[in-house]
């Protein structure tokens, strides 16, 4: 075995969620864990148990508490989590309204943009109010078009708030690769920045949205965010509003979260579509947020005063 080459001192294990939430385990069940392996060993045996724990370390927000953890642990695919909640995944990731910074974002050839939590839930609430207006509820589809942006993380949230399922394609795929994938699952609202940044050179995308909304006729409003451009032309674009008229002129506007059960479907992703067309992948709204919540908790030690950097696409 080679040799350790780092480890953490006493104190700062001691800082660390893994061992606030050691202690939460050994207070709520009399345990007396010191050291990760049994404990680690305790959830993989004690499956309902720790997910029990975990809901409760998390602070999961529901409007019902659920009924039981799982149904039955065996049936792998197919258990049924957390039956008889109601919660909503925006809901949660929307806890604080203060002047904490909760997005930085730098795009290429773009200054940065800090958002406060508080800014976030507003604009959050004004996109949200007018995808209600324009209809949608629960089990509808809304789709983004988009950099990894702050307008997507809007747009995603508002949409979610109101109970639709979001699903997105990265603005530098073809108009076969957004087809194939949206085409499956027909969204009524997209959506879509004006362009894009590669290589420092700035990309439209609005052309190929025309002649997406061709093959696309569940998409009743199309949304242009400005990226590559203050006040891009829409006049070609079918059934076309710019972000700033689409979101209500309303402030202070509370956030009507929809309550839906744990398995709600939040996410729409697609494998890569190399044997035949891309296959949806439908991802819950409970099971994306306590597994997330786990995963940024105690295996990244995520903070609320810490930064957590992310390069992707939408």
């Amino acid at each position: 075995m080679g040799k350790q080459l780092w480890k953490p001192s006493d104190e700062r294990v001691k800082q660390t969620n893994m061992y606030r939430f050691m202690n939460f385990v050994n207070e709520k069940l009399g345990k007396d864990f010191t050291e990760y392996d049994p404990m680690y060993q305790w959830s993989i045996e004690n499956i309902a148990e720790f997910w029990t724990l975990m809901w409760e370390f998390a602070e999961i927000i529901a409007s019902k508490p659920y009924d039981q953890v799982i149904d039955d642990i065996h049936k792998m695919p197919g258990a049924k989590w957390f039956s008889g909640a109601r919660l909503n995944f925006a809901e949660n990731l929307l806890r604080y309204q203060d002047d904490h910074v909760a997005l930085i974002f730098k795009g290429e050839n773009q200054a940065s943009i800090k958002m406060t939590y508080k800014q976030l839930y507003d604009e959050v609430a004004r996109v949200a109010r007018s995808l209600r207006e324009a209809g949608i509820k629960p089990g509808d589809r809304v789709a983004g078009f988009m950099p990894n942006m702050p307008e997507s993380i809007i747009a995603m949230l508002a949409g979610v708030s109101v109970g639709a399922t979001w699903s997105s394609c990265s603005p530098d795929f073809g108009i076969k690769g957004v087809l194939d994938r949206f085409g499956q699952i027909k969204p009524k609202v997209l959506f879509t920045a004006n362009g894009y940044f590669f290589k420092g050179k700035p990309l439209d995308s609005l052309d190929r949205i025309a002649d997406i909304l061709k093959e696309l006729p569940s998409i009743e409003q199309v949304v242009v965010v400005p990226y590559t451009e203050n006040d891009p032309d829409i006049s070609h674009v079918p059934n076309a509003v710019h972000y700033r008229d689409f979101k209500s002129s309303e402030s202070n506007i509370a956030i009507e979260f929809e309550q839906l059960p744990f398995d709600h479907p939040l996410y729409i992703m697609y494998s890569s579509g190399t044997t035949g067309l891309p296959k949806c992948m439908v991802q819950s709204a409970g099971g994306i947020l306590i597994h997330q919540m786990k995963e940024l908790m105690l295996h990244t030690d995520l903070k609320r005063e810490d930064t957590i950097f992310y390069f992707t696409t939408c």
